[in-house]
C-alpha cells in the first residue's frame, strides 16, 4: 500500500508516494534539511540547488562505500563458512581416523594377550 507523505525542504513543499512508513520519510527529510541548512549557512553564495547537488554526491558517495564494504563482509562471511566447512570435513576425518586407531590399538592388545598367554607370561 502506497502511503501519501508531504514534507516541506528548504519551504517547499513535496508529496511523496512511498511503501515506507510517513515517520521514516518525516525523519529523512529532516536529515535532509539539516544537511542543506549546514551547506547553506557555511556558504551563504550556495544555492539550495547547489546544496542539494553537494548532500547527493555525498550521499551518493556514502552508499557507494556502504556497499563496497557489505560486499566486503559477505565476501568474509563467505570465507568464513567455506572455512567452517573445510574444517568440519577435515575433523570428521580425524574422528574417522582416531576410530580406525582405536580399533587397531584394541587389536594389538589383544594381539598382545593371546601371544603372552602362549608363552606363559
Amino acid at each position: 500500500m502506497l502511503n501519501k507523505v508531504k514534507v516541506v525542504i528548504c519551504g517547499k513543499d513535496y508529496t511523496l508516494q512511498t511503501e515506507e512508513p510517513p515517520s521514516y520519510v518525516y525523519g529523512l527529510a529532516k536529515i535532509l534539511e539539516k544537511k542543506l541548512n549546514e551547506i547553506c549557512s557555511t556558504n551563504s553564495s550556495v544555492s539550495a540547488y547547489s546544496a542539494a547537488i553537494m548532500v547527493a554526491l555525498s550521499t551518493l558517495d556514502d552508499l557507494s562505500k556502504s556497499q563496497a564494504n557489505l560486499d566486503n563482509i559477505r565476501m568474509q562471511a563467505k570465507e568464513y563458512v567455506d572455512e567452517a566447512g573445510k574444517a568440519r570435513i577435515e575433523r570428521d576425518a580425524a574422528l574417522r581416523d582416531i576410530e580406525i586407531l582405536k580399533a587397531k590399538i584394541e587389536q594389538l592388545e589383544n594381539d598382545n594377550r593371546a601371544e603372552r598367554l602362549k608363552s606363559g607370561r
